[in-house]
């Protein structure tokens, strides 16, 4: 993923502070207070921009599909609870008392803050459809516990407080409000003992335990309510000594929603001990994309972003490019309509150049500058693989041989290809301070200080990098081959051959990258003429295009893979080798773990007759993932590579759904294991 980036990425350390804060990925922030040396923009949307293509009768039905009922929809906050595709909303609030100073109120609620005296949030289990959920919060000393579940199309919602500390002598607050989100028709209004409800579908009540049938009708304050809850929608109020029931539709007693409750969970159990052995990584991922999907009212869409935090920081969502791939192919275990959803809104998201951003926010506002790694079409072709759908892979294609034509028209250099980022776009993202320069190269790898990049020339001219880089060459070989298939599948034969040439002229440049003597394709530093020979897990990349022999396979493995002084060990694959000089950095790309680099390495893996490295890559993946996921219910962005630990920096987002990629590759190897006898060409 992209942070911001360091302004010198020689430097030990990222600026975490503002990572933390909400930072742009590889957006520099003005120094200090100084005053912008820009004009600022007419309107907080970028200007010029065509409006996306119009979606296929077949994506526009998927779409409409994913956007029903009751589901966790709102960015904001994990505990509200949003019908679709009205936008009423249900939020769900606590309000801390005291006899004398200290109140607060928690309005929204979302998983992995890091300030002090935030709320924690322990995410439990979450179904695809949103048909079960838990989870624990703590804050301010006291601890609840909140589930949902459906019954027959209406929600129920069960609030249960848990053995606490408390830090005041008088009980909390438990608020629910009801209203209308997005600027979505509608009208709410309290009852004595409901909110009625009306919007465009019609009239909706919503009932609390705390109100009972039998209260008279009179003020709120009056029915046991209180009337100065921080909130600006009807809502009930009720001190939270016990549980607390709501239920839409019709009134439900707290014992009926209980047992609604009870019904929804073995059934979601059910289904994930239905899977065996692999039924820990399904319950994780299915949570995880679970929490981590929302709803974007500006373009009437389901997607999932990495993670809330980091929505909520860039204006209501954020796009990156592989990473919502690699959500696409996480969703795929479970829910093929929201795999099918991440990867053709990353592809909606391409520029007009014809590339897909490294980012894309709500305004319209992009990189215009750069892309991240070309992982789209081996993704498309995966999840064609596994579902069949030839609609899809119409809908894929056209932008995906865009965005492929793009990197050869754009990013080639003496032969090989480089990461760069160009200089004046238009429109040009005036708060991205890393566009055009050596910075945006950088972070078009998606390794934003990876120590791999600290002695690269940047020309300004050509706005490469003057390093032909393997990771590249071998991500783009395989997307040319996976295109090429593609191609085939739609019948598209001409586009096919000139994949195929392509893939051909880059392969025949990236053998120039081996080196004999060192067992390895290196980087070459295009500017000296030399070899790099600081090596990452991008070095490994070759086996995923099939670039490597059988033999040469054998030698990265044994030599570099297996070898304790540079990859193996007890957590794997750090992203620098291990006697590298920033290896000990542990900061961020400077030798932490990450998940899509274990997923690319495993799939290289899985193209060579080596079962043994194999099985034993994804146990020892799944082993680290295991290790914040059971403890904390954590899904990190990164691990350290020496510990294993993901919470040792604050520089890794505590729910970002990538990281369960470490999980996934347990999973293809118990359920889709290659023939033993597969092997490069």
């Amino acid at each position: 993923m992209r942070r911001v980036a360091p302004q010198s990425l020689t430097a030990v350390s990222i600026a975490v502070s503002l990572c933390v804060a909400g930072g742009a990925r590889g957006v520099q922030p003005q120094a200090g207070n100084a005053p912008l040396s820009f004009p600022p923009e007419a309107s907080r949307r970028a200007p010029a921009q065509p409006a996306p293509p119009p979606r296929s009768a077949n994506y526009r039905a998927l779409q409409q599909h994913l956007a029903q009922g009751w589901n966790t929809w709102d960015t904001n906050s994990v505990t509200t609870q949003v019908f679709l595709p009205e936008g009423l909303a249900i939020h769900v609030g606590l309000q801390h008392n005291s006899t004398l100073d200290g109140e607060a109120f928690l309005r929204d609620a979302l998983i992995g803050r890091l300030q002090p005296g935030a709320e924690q949030v322990l995410p439990g289990p979450h179904a695809w459809d949103g048909s079960y959920t838990d989870l624990r919060i703590e804050w301010k000393g006291h601890r609840w516990r909140i589930q949902s579940a459906h019954d027959a199309g209406d929600l129920v919602l069960l609030a249960t407080p848990l053995p606490s500390t408390p830090i005041s002598a008088v009980p909390p607050t438990f608020i629910v409000s009801v209203d209308f989100l997005w600027n979505r028709p509608g009208t709410t209004v309290r009852r004595a003992d409901l909110i009625e409800t009306q919007g465009a579908a019609g009239a909706l009540p919503i009932y609390c335990t705390c109100a009972p049938a039998s209260a008279p009708a009179q003020s709120p304050a009056q029915a046991n309510d209180y009337a100065g809850a921080p909130v600006s929608a009807p809502y009930f109020s009720v001190d939270f000594t016990a549980p607390v029931g709501v239920a839409s539709g019709r009134r439900r007693t707290l014992t009926e929603i209980q047992a609604v409750i009870e019904r929804s969970r073995q059934s979601y159990e059910l289904s994930i001990t239905s899977a065996g052995h692999s039924a820990p990584i399904r319950d994780a991922i299915e949570t995880t994309i679970g929490w981590d999907t929302i709803y974007d009212p500006d373009q009437e869409r389901i997607i999932s972003p990495v993670s809330r935090i980091w929505s909520v920081n860039w204006g209501g969502w954020v796009l990156f490019d592989w990473d919502t791939f690699f959500a696409a192919t996480l969703a795929s275990i479970g829910d093929r309509d929201l795999a099918y959803a991440n990867a053709l809104e990353i592809l909606r998201e391409e520029t007009p150049e014809g590339f897909v951003p490294n980012y894309a926010r709500p305004g319209g506002w992009k990189s215009f500058d750069r892309s991240e790694p070309p992982v789209g079409a081996i993704t498309v072709l995966g999840l064609y693989r596994q579902f069949h759908d030839r609609w899809f892979l119409e809908d894929a294609f056209a932008p995906l041989l865009r965005w492929n034509r793009w990197w050869n028209e754009h990013r080639q250099t003496q032969g090989y290809l480089a990461w760069g980022s160009d200089g004046d776009t238009h429109p040009a993202n005036l708060d991205d301070h890393s566009r055009g320069a050596r910075q945006g190269a950088i972070l078009e790898s998606g390794l934003d200080n990876s120590p791999m990049y600290d002695d690269t020339v940047y020309d300004p001219q050509s706005h490469l990098l003057e390093f032909a880089d393997v990771g590249l060459m071998s991500l783009y070989i395989a997307d040319c081959d996976a295109l090429a298939e593609i191609a085939d599948v739609i019948a598209k034969p001409d586009e096919a051959k000139e994949l195929r040439a392509r893939s051909t002229r880059y392969r025949t440049s990236l053998a120039t990258l081996w080196s004999e003597p060192d067992a390895a394709f290196l980087n070459k530093d295009l500017h000296t003429g030399q070899f790099s020979r600081r090596l990452s897990p991008t070095n490994f990349y070759p086996l995923l295009a099939r670039a490597a022999t059988p033999a040469q396979a054998q030698a990265m493995i044994q030599k570099h893979l297996l070898n304790p002084r540079e990859f193996w060990g007890q957590w794997i694959i750090p992203s620098i080798a291990r006697d590298d000089p920033a290896f000990p950095d542990q900061n961020y790309w400077r030798g932490r773990i990450w998940g899509p680099m274990n997923y690319l390495v495993y799939l290289g893996l899985r193209n060579y007759a080596d079962a043994d490295v194999r099985r034993q890559f994804a146990e020892k993946s799944y082993a680290l993932f295991l290790k914040e996921w059971t403890q904390n219910g954590h899904v990190h962005e990164n691990y350290n590579a020496i510990t294993g630990s993901g919470d040792d920096v604050r520089s890794s987002d505590r729910f970002y759904h990538w990281g369960a990629l470490l999980g996934y590759v347990e999973y293809l190897e118990e359920t889709a294991p290659p023939p033993t006898s597969q092997s490069a060409p």
